[in-house]
């Protein structure tokens, strides 16, 4: 079911701080049990002055209200969350479909390996798991998984 009142568009510098509260919100609801490499204002500091000017960032909005964000990084689907209050009611997916138009050779993505909800996501909307790893590269030191999507395989 998809929310007729939501958009989905550009994320501006007035989206930045909305946009890291969506990522804090999300991340702790999602991943509790994973450390945080950087505090709330840290977070706060990185969208604010290089994710929302210097990336393709995307925001969903219900009545004018971020609840969700993406960011595409070459070909690479960087970052994607929801506030916790939204999930399982189409954003995600809306914006899924949007990276895949916007990257129509393929994409890639990580997300750890504790995060089932992520996983089992990604999974029905075509994401293939290519790589695991012990999370040696990631700032959490969180074991991992990368995704990757191939258009025209394994699509829903």
């Amino acid at each position: 079911m998809e929310i007729n009142n939501s958009v989905v568009r550009r994320a501006v510098a007035a989206d930045a701080a909305a946009v890291a509260d969506v990522w804090l919100r999300s991340f702790a609801a999602a991943l509790p049990a994973v450390r945080r490499a950087h505090t709330d204002d840290q977070v706060r500091s990185w969208f604010r002055e290089v994710v929302v000017p210097g990336q393709e960032t995307w925001v969903a909005t219900v009545d004018g209200s971020v609840v969700g964000m993406m960011v595409l990084d070459g070909e690479d689907l960087d970052q994607l969350y929801l506030d916790p209050d939204w999930q399982g009611q189409g954003i995600g997916g809306r914006l899924v479909r949007l990276a895949k138009q916007r990257r129509p050779a393929g994409l890639a993505l990580w997300t750890f390996q504790v995060n089932v909800s992520a996983r089992r996501f990604y999974e029905r909307h075509g994401f293939i798991a290519a790589e695991s790893t012990d999370g040696h590269r990631n700032e959490e030191r969180e074991p991992d998984i990368r995704y990757v999507w191939c258009p025209g395989e394994q699509e829903p």
